[in-house]
């Protein structure tokens, strides 16, 4: 998955709320995840980082909760951190693995 700026990614703020759907199953491979999306047979692979938010997302978690964790592990700009998540759940969302949450 790219990291690139989805026009969806804006539909995320701080307060939204998102969670990994259950039609899939997805494996650690050498730090990198695996996931298949069960509904349509696609699979998807993440990077460490992608893999580290995947993980937090098995849980309802808030968009500002994924970045704060994230802000602990890496030095990254806070700004540049907040736009690559949320492009990256942009992206999680229109491939049907995770879901916005109440």
């Amino acid at each position: 998955m790219s990291t690139s700026q989805p026009e969806n990614a804006l539909m995320f703020t701080s307060d939204t709320r998102v969670c990994a759907t259950s039609d899939h199953v997805s494996s650690d491979l050498a730090g990198e995840e695996v996931i298949l999306n069960l509904a349509n047979g696609t699979y998807y692979g993440l990077n460490e980082v992608g893999s580290q938010i995947w993980s937090l997302v098995q849980t309802p978690q808030s968009v500002g909760e994924i970045c704060t964790a994230l802000q602990e592990t890496y030095d990254v700009d806070p700004d540049v951190l907040d736009q690559d998540v949320r492009a990256l759940l942009a992206e999680l969302r229109e491939a049907e693995l995770i879901e916005i949450v109440e």
